[in-house]
């Protein structure tokens, strides 16, 4: 490594420490290596369904580091990001918010993330609502905000089911989804799907890859659904580790993904990705680079629903704006590093 890329590696990394907002809380650290390994799992649908399409690749990691290691799943994100934050989780399954919060509060680290069979690093964030229902067919027929409609949306800690409608849906159409609707629900991908197409909801947010899934494993629900809305590409779901485990631990892990698929039993490993998921490609090697985009959702949202808000003074207004401004422009210059 060059003079040159060093400076500019530590330039950027005191611009993303002055963009990542101050943890509420200290993560808990590790004391030493952990004996057997934890793989978190977030919920994006039943544990059933998640044990079935992980345990695979799990008991392969398990046999290629010579060292147990055991899958975890909470009932939500927060319980994946919470268990890596006092070092209960060391390793485990991301979306791009939830990594972002196990990056600034848990002690986090993105090292690899995942690619599509065809070769494609994203995925899409959507709107779906019942395939036979003719009064909604765009955002200009469900935001006509009416009080008429429920709503599903995402866990809080979602990028695809909460952060990126969020923004798109609703910030850049000045609309709440709390005065929008009639009730707004928050629910896993799994659920936000079959409510849908059950008419539990009107519509509700979901993904590309929970319905490729779906197509694949139940057809007949996807055929009551139809997408009213698709957002831009959102990058792939990232792995993350503890970065507080030793740099030899850390160097198995990482090695494992990236050599998963690509030595050993490759076309074993192939069916196990392609079981996984909507058909899951290769692990391509990631950084913590990958949220800048993510980040910049974050702080576009907090900048909008700061100059809808009543409860503050326009000089109030002003102040916090010209900080989310700063730290955009921050990203901007990090965003240029890549």
């Amino acid at each position: 490594m060059n003079v040159k890329t060093i400076a500019s590696a530590a330039f950027a990394a005191t611009m993303l420490a002055s963009v990542v907002a101050k943890a509420d809380v200290e993560f808990k650290p590790l004391e030493q290596d952990p004996e057997s390994l934890v793989f978190g799992i977030i919920s994006t649908e039943s544990t059933s369904n998640l044990k079935a399409q992980w345990q695979p690749l799990i008991d392969d990691m398990s046999e290629a580091l010579d060292m147990e290691v055991e899958a975890f799943f909470a009932p939500d994100y927060a319980g994946i990001i919470e268990g890596m934050r006092f070092g209960k989780v060391h390793v485990g399954w991301f979306g791009n918010k939830s990594a972002m919060e196990a990056v600034d509060r848990a002690g986090g680290e993105i090292f690899v993330q995942t690619s599509k069979s065809d070769g494609s690093n994203g995925y899409y964030s959507h709107i779906i609502t019942q395939a036979d229902n003719d009064k909604l067919n765009s955002l200009e027929d469900l935001l006509k905000c009416d009080g008429s409609l429920n709503f599903g949306i995402g866990d809080p800690n979602s990028t695809s089911g909460f952060l990126v409608p969020s923004y798109y849906v609703f910030a850049q159409n000045g609309a709440d989804p709390k005065e929008c609707f009639k009730t707004v629900r928050n629910a896993n991908h799994e659920t936000n799907l079959m409510a849908t197409a059950n008419a539990q909801v009107d519509a509700a947010a979901n993904n590309s890859e929970q319905l490729a899934r779906t197509q694949m494993n139940k057809p007949e629900v996807t055929e009551k659904v139809k997408v009213i809305w698709t957002s831009p590409l959102i990058p792939s779901d990232p792995m993350v580790y503890r970065k507080d485990m030793s740099r030899e631990l850390k160097s198995r892990i990482k090695a494992f993904f990236l050599g998963y698929g690509r030595f050993g039993d490759v076309e074993g490993a192939k069916e196990v990705l392609a079981n996984n998921s909507d058909g899951m490609g290769l692990f391509m090697e990631s950084s913590n680079a990958q949220l800048y985009p993510i980040r910049q959702l974050a702080l576009f949202k907090d900048k909008l629903k700061i100059q809808n808000t009543e409860e503050l003074s326009d000089e109030e207004k002003a102040e916090r704006v010209t900080e989310i401004d700063k730290k955009l422009a921050e990203l901007d210059i990090l965003v240029s590093y890549q």
